[in-house]
């Protein structure tokens, strides 16, 4: 007789936990439809997510380095792609969903403008005056509405555990009755925004696919500046746990190259990283016994987490990054210069939209307007960094315009 706790749509017959989202009784999409005896409803959002254009475009979008510096350094997809593998085992481990936990990890930076952090804030700044620009929202934007794909749907209509999971990434959003006017538009543009129940904690796939975040950019922060040059394996000795994690491989391997040292140590810190949020979440499991995933949701805390000690020493690495990395002098001159781009294209196309694409164009009603700030945020967020430089180069360049004649 089969085990009532697996689920029919998992190929490797795994056992579910009873605190794990159930594909078999998920909540459902806005439009309604027709169920896979194929592919359960978080496999089909994860595959609609790997099929978008938002998605495509993540290769050409920097995290730290601005893309055309070098092949090697992550773009948004290679650390989507590292995420969803990190989140993937750990749900493996602790009997989750993994489709939902993997398909939260791909989609986690769609929303996500040209140019890293300074292009988000040079496109905050500029959307100020019109309702503002927050990532995870246009991640919500572009699966309720951008992504035009579908003939039934704009969006990628998606279940509510996804949306749900990318809404509250990094939490709960509101914790007062006052909380919900400073929610950002793109969210509350949504339909039925209140539905995804945004003073709780996400499901316990969301959780991981956040904590799979942390864990990946900041190891792979780590093993990016090491091969700029940025700071050397040397700066990092006296940094809590990585400067152990080379030393230990030094002392393994002794005769290793300093690229091959590189790898192993931040391979051993993901496991170090992965093993103390296992061995806490088991150990909050076991404190708080939730029956399902939405006993998970009501509790006042994370039941995905690192544990305290791991947090104390997470804190100097971080300081480190951003001490060593984030501002480092040549990080911020070609940040510095990404964020022009995105604010002068931004003055130009408000100031003048006939210059905008035709199909963007028709949208607009008008220079200086709130409808045409949404419509141009929409198309610089969407960009590329090649794209961005290039459309800057057209348009406030005299080669870039003699070359269009």
């Amino acid at each position: 007789m089969p085990d009532k706790n697996v689920t029919k749509f998992s190929s490797a017959r795994r056992t579910r936990a009873i605190y794990a989202s159930d594909p078999n009784h998920c909540r459902g999409r806005t439009l309604p439809q027709p169920s896979s005896s194929e592919r359960s409803p978080f496999q089909r959002d994860k595959d609609r997510i790997i099929h978008s254009s938002a998605f495509r475009r993540l290769k050409g979008k920097t995290q730290v380095f601005v893309a055309h510096e070098g092949d090697y350094y992550r773009t948004r997809l290679t650390h989507s792609l590292e995420v969803s593998q990190i989140a993937r085992s750990i749900a493996r481990v602790l009997g989750l969903d993994e489709d939902l936990a993997e398909c939260l990890a791909l989609a986690h930076d769609l929303g996500h403008p040209p140019f890293g952090h300074s292009g988000e804030d040079a496109l905050a700044a500029c959307m100020a005056p019109y309702a503002g620009f927050d990532h995870n929202a246009q991640t919500l934007r572009i699966v309720t509405h951008l992504e035009g794909r579908y003939a039934e749907f704009d969006g990628l209509n998606l279940t509510w555990e996804t949306l749900e999971g990318i809404a509250k990434h990094n939490g709960p959003l509101v914790n007062t009755p006052s909380d919900v006017d400073d929610l950002p538009w793109a969210l509350t543009a949504i339909p039925d925004w209140e539905a995804l129940e945004l003073g709780t904690f996400a499901g316990p796939e969301a959780q991981v696919a956040a904590l799979a975040d942390d864990i990946a950019y900041n190891n792979h922060d780590i093993d990016d500046g090491l091969r700029a040059g940025l700071f050397t394996v040397a700066d990092v000795s006296d940094v809590p746990v990585v400067g152990q994690a080379f030393a230990d491989v030094r002392r393994r391997y002794p005769d290793i190259s300093e690229d091959r040292m590189i790898h192993e140590a931040v391979r051993d810190l993901i496991g170090y990283m992965v093993a103390d949020v296992l061995e806490e979440t088991r150990r909050r499991l076991e404190k708080t016994n939730p029956q399902s995933a939405d006993d998970i949701r009501a509790l006042d805390r994370p039941i995905c987490d690192f544990s305290d000690g791991f947090r104390e020493k997470e804190a100097p690495l971080r300081k480190f990054l951003h001490e060593n990395m984030y501002k480092h002098y040549k990080v911020n001159r070609m940040m510095g210069q990404a964020g022009r781009v995105v604010k002068e294209l931004f003055e130009l196309f408000i100031a003048d939209p006939d210059i905008l694409p035709t199909e963007l164009r028709v949208q607009c009603d008008g220079a200086n307007t709130a409808q045409t700030a949404r419509i141009i945020c929409d198309h610089i967020a969407g960009m590329t960094d090649s794209y961005a430089i290039s459309e800057h180069r057209k348009l406030f360049s005299v080669t870039g315009f003699l070359g269009q004649i």
